[in-house]
């Protein structure tokens, strides 16, 4: 629906339309134990699923587009930390003396409605993005106004500029559809790179981490009753890991962290496995998994958990977008489904060795974006299509003119040998 909505009425308004879906699931669910029916509860869960499905697209998109590219990392990772804390906000509200009880629960569906209102009060205050205004509105007095809003300051003809540039060059570019984007050879990798990605983003274990913790605090010799207590430790590092990463992203760039966080987390899995596998043989060793669990959790948070959503919006220009969007939102969802229905199956069939699966999964993605990712950071979206295309061995259009009047792949010509050779020879190249 995203890319539908998102013409129409833009990031900004689809944001707030969102909304709507929002607090209707909040008193669906919250009224459901007062009525009695059961098929409110269902009902409201559905549409959250559909609010959840919308804003995860929306939201990183409208990040993106209104951030400078020296800081685009750090602002596009404050969807992961806003998640870190909606779940620690849920674990701490599901304590036993708050809503976590069986007469209370409903109270605790219904507080979802929160964060919607605010951002109702709140979103209306703030401009439409820049390059949504620019690109398909046509109102550069909008956009430059909505860059002074966001930036601060007066002058901001370098960043309308850049933005400027890149329209220049996809003047007579339509919104692309997802299908046109899947066959495009110009976005190839960048294509490929955005599914593996968000198939790593959700089918890495982290979904089968939380299914095993109650039990392995169990057996650490944890009371059953301090368990709920104790599983704040995991939301809590959470936050703190997408905090550093949010805090670094600009420092470290976007691939070490994926790549790191990846590896680790494959190591972290195996370490898991083996202790998940010898806990009987000592009492110490059920610790030595809980360590484990916390150190996953924060290898994940340090990097794959926004990463992904950072890279979709930075690997495609303003009319591709969109598709990308809704193609990356397609993976996550799908995966996160896939990993709901087959985990059971496998954790049945494997036991504590489930988790190598999902090692193996981190060590391959890590392999992934080693040989392919290029990194990304504080470079424009024209770098970043030109960092990607000799692999996808069709280079996007480098003049306005010709961009203008052709939309197809452009084949870079061969440089003439002798022009070359003195460009080696007045850069001291041998």
């Amino acid at each position: 629906m995203v890319k539908l909505i998102g013409k129409v009425l833009g990031r900004k308004y689809t944001l707030l339309v969102n909304n709507g879906f929002a607090v209707s699931a909040a008193l669906l669910m919250a009224c459901s134990l007062q009525a009695g029916a059961l098929e409110m509860l269902i009902v409201g869960r559905f549409i959250m699923g559909v609010d959840g499905g919308i804003a995860l697209s929306a939201l990183p998109m409208y990040l993106n587009e209104i951030s400078p590219k020296e800081i685009r990392g750090s602002l596009g990772q404050v969807t992961a930390i806003f998640i870190c804390i909606g779940v620690f906000a849920g674990q701490v509200l599901g304590l036993p003396e708050l809503l976590g009880k069986e007469s209370t629960w409903p109270y605790l569906f219904g507080v979802i409605a929160v964060p919607a209102l605010v951002q109702l009060v709140s979103l209306p205050f703030l401009p439409e993005s820049p390059r949504y205004l620019l690109f398909e509105k046509h109102d550069q007095a909008g956009a430059e106004k909505a860059f002074q809003t966001f930036l601060g300051k007066e002058d901001v003809s370098r960043e309308l500029e850049e933005v400027l540039t890149e329209s220049r060059m996809q003047r007579n570019v339509q919104l692309v559809s997802m299908l046109e984007l899947l066959r495009s050879p110009l976005v190839r990798w960048q294509v490929v790179t955005v599914v593996i990605t968000m198939a790593c983003y959700q089918l890495c274990g982290l979904n089968a981490i939380w299914f095993y913790t109650n039990s392995i605090f169990g057996k650490a010799g944890i009371p059953p009753v301090k368990i709920p207590y104790i599983t704040l430790s995991t939301g809590g590092i959470e936050t703190l890991a997408a905090i550093f990463s949010g805090l670094v992203i600009e420092r470290l760039g976007r691939r070490p962290l994926l790549i790191g966080g990846f590896g680790l987390m494959a190591l972290f899995f195996g370490i898991l496995t083996v202790t998940l596998t010898l806990q009987d043989h000592a009492s110490w060793i059920p610790y030595l998994s809980i360590v484990c669990i916390l150190a996953i959790i924060a290898s994940f948070c340090s990097g794959p958990g926004g990463i992904p959503f950072i890279l979709t919006g930075e690997f495609f220009q303003q009319p591709q977008r969109p598709a990308a969007f809704v193609i990356a939102g397609t993976v996550n969802w799908l995966s996160n489904f896939a990993v709901g229905l087959l985990f059971p199956f496998i954790q049945k069939s494997l036991d504590t060795y489930c988790f190598l699966v999902f090692a193996a999964i981190c060590l391959t993605g890590a392999v992934y974006f080693y040989f392919v990712l290029p990194e990304t950071k504080n470079r424009t979206h024209a770098e970043i299509s030109q960092a990607f295309a000799r692999r996808n061995k069709a280079y996007p259009p480098e003049n306005t003119d010709s961009a203008a009047s052709d939309a197809k792949v452009t084949r870079r010509p061969e440089p003439d040998p002798a022009s070359t050779r003195d460009n080696y020879v007045q850069n001291g190249v041998i």
